[in-house]
């Protein structure tokens, strides 16, 4: 570390706050940070629940104002680890106190909100940064490496798919996820990463065409009540990449059987890549050529594929979904102090959500909605450090 620390407010303490925690400490043990991250205060929706979750995790002090703790001025980047209603009021009131700001995905639950996250991180000048976190693997690192460096020839076709099973009984219960204004639904709440990931392997969506489906149109909430279903339970998407590519994108949280099946396979003019996250420490490669014995090769992640060094030295070995979200925070403090970052902007984020929005409007209209003004315009108007 050779900056000043770089002071945090946690806002949210369930499952992506306590990893946003772990993540902070990890990184700064594990890599040679440009800044310390220390989250300093912590906000919940009460004092109470904040000062018990504060507690647990070692933050020093609680809040139950989120308001408060934006405000305060020994803090320098706010992490936001909410439901997603929250997202865009938390997000610009802290570029508007001079923060920088790290958010967990989605961006917003509307493109207006996500656009106006992103006017008023462009406005602020500060770094900002969204939780993508599969793109941060070192696999995912390396594919996009042997695809940029043409090992696999041009590329033809992307095949993606984000595929789980959390929902698959009648019986799982009516939950935040199904809200339509939290951005509920298979797309947004897991169909983002699978985008995410093709727009990072093989560039800008041009045009889509989807569809979406409700499999279970009424769920019984917590307190017995039958709920009707207004978000999907999956979606089917064809896809035009900028670059002349053609693929399919799919999610759903019904997929019976797959715990983490984010999966896609590019296939290129000279070989094919393929990766599941279920197997996330392996990458299998295909080059074109001939013989008998011609297939994938099992690239197992080592030492010498980026930041899986940190971790382990010994190849084969495997890193965790934690590792990832501590990679993702060295790239995060790496933005916040203003040095060249992998870390995903509001900016690459609202790409990402317009691809959402064309694939809802496309199920609605019934026919395939172009995105190359809108992808041209974030590209535009990235902020990333």
């Amino acid at each position: 570390m050779t900056g000043a620390p770089l002071n945090i407010a946690l806002i949210g303490s369930g499952f992506m706050g306590r990893a946003h925690t772990l993540a902070f400490a990890a990184a700064d043990r594990t890599f040679d940070l440009p800044r310390s991250p220390r989250v300093t205060i912590l906000a919940d929706r009460d004092l109470g629940t904040a000062t018990a979750a504060a507690a647990s995790l070692g933050i020093a002090r609680a809040s139950g104002d989120w308001r408060e703790t934006i405000a305060d001025a020994s803090i320098d980047m706010v992490a936001i680890a909410t439901p997603n209603l929250l997202h865009a009021p938390i997000a610009i009131a802290a570029l508007e106190a001079g923060k920088a700001v790290y958010c967990e995905k989605p961006l917003a639950t509307t493109i207006a909100e996500s656009e106006a996250m992103t006017a008023a991180a462009a406005a602020s000048g500060l770094p900002t940064a969204v939780g993508f976190t599969y793109l941060y693997n070192p696999m995912i690192v390396l594919a996009r490496e042997l695809i940029a460096g043409g090992e696999i020839g041009e590329v033809t076709a992307f095949r993606g798919i984000h595929a789980e099973d959390f929902m698959a009984s009648a019986d799982a219960p009516f939950n935040w996820r199904c809200e339509p204004d939290q951005a509920g639904g298979a797309l947004a709440d897991i169909g983002s990463h699978i985008i995410a990931m093709a727009r990072h392997l093989v560039g800008d969506i041009a045009a889509v065409s989807g569809r979406l489906h409700t499999v279970y149109p009424m769920r019984r909430d917590a307190r017995g009540a039958d709920r009707a279903v207004t978000v999907d339970d999956q979606m089917d998407a064809v896809v035009e990449f900028a670059n002349g590519a053609t693929g399919t994108l799919a999610a759903s949280w019904i997929a019976s059987g797959h715990k983490m099946g984010l999966a896609f396979e590019v296939s290129g003019t000279r070989g094919s890549i393929a990766f599941t996250q279920e197997r996330f420490s392996e990458l299998r490669l295909y080059r074109s050529g001939p013989g008998r014995t011609n297939g994938f090769t099992t690239i197992c992640a080592g030492p010498e594929h980026g930041d899986y060094g940190a971790f382990c030295p010994a190849p084969g070995h495997q890193i965790g979904y934690n590792d990832l979200k501590t990679i993702e925070v060295k790239a995060v403090v790496e933005a916040a102090a203003g040095l060249p970052s992998a870390a995903m902007s509001f900016a690459d984020a609202l790409a990402v959500e317009r691809v959402t929005d064309a694939i809802r409007r496309s199920h609605r209209e019934g026919c395939w909605i172009g995105l190359q003004a809108a992808w041209a315009g974030a590209s535009a108007a990235s902020i990333s450090s």
